[in-house]
C-alpha cells in the first residue's frame, strides 16, 4: 500500500497539530515562572509531534519516514509525563489533563499503527 506523502491529509498529523495548539492555549494560564521552564518544554514537545511527522513525509525513503515517526512517538512519550508533572503541580487541572493524556494515547496509538505499516512496505 503506498503511503501517501501530503502530511495535512495525515489524521494523525490532523490530531497532532490539534493536540500542539491546545497546549499551547492551556500553557499561556501557567504561572509565569515557568515560562522558559515546563511551559517551553511541553510547547517544544507537542510541537514536535506534527514537526516531525511534516519533515519525515518530506523524506526519501520510508525507513526515514519511519525514523522521524518514532522521534514523533517520542515525542508524545515526553509529553504525557509533562501533562502529568503540570497535573501534580496544579498547573492543570485533573480534567484537562485527561482530556488531554487521552489525545496522546490516541496519537500514540496512530503513530504506532502507522510506523508499522510503513516498515511492512
Amino acid at each position: 500500500m503506498p503511503v501517501s506523502r501530503d502530511f495535512y491529509n495525515m489524521k494523525v498529523w490532523q490530531k497532532s497539530h490539534q493536540l500542539a495548539l491546545s497546549v499551547y492555549q492551556m500553557t499561556r494560564l501557567f504561572p509565569k515562572e515557568e515560562q522558559y521552564g515546563l511551559t517551553n518544554q511541553m510547547r517544544r514537545a507537542a510541537a514536535s509531534i506534527p514537526m516531525n511527522i511534516a519533515e519525515g513525509s518530506g523524506r526519501g525513503s520510508h525507513a526515514e519516514f519511519a525514523r522521524f515517526l518514532q522521534m514523533s512517538m517520542g515525542s508524545a512519550a515526553e509529553l504525557a509525563y509533562q501533562l502529568l508533572f503540570a497535573r501534580d503541580l496544579s498547573y492543570l487541572p485533573d480534567e484537562q489533563h485527561q482530556e488531554l493524556h487521552a489525545v496522546v494515547l490516541e496519537i500514540k496509538m496512530m503513530l504506532g499503527a502507522f510506523i508499522k505499516r510503513i516498515q511492512q512496505s
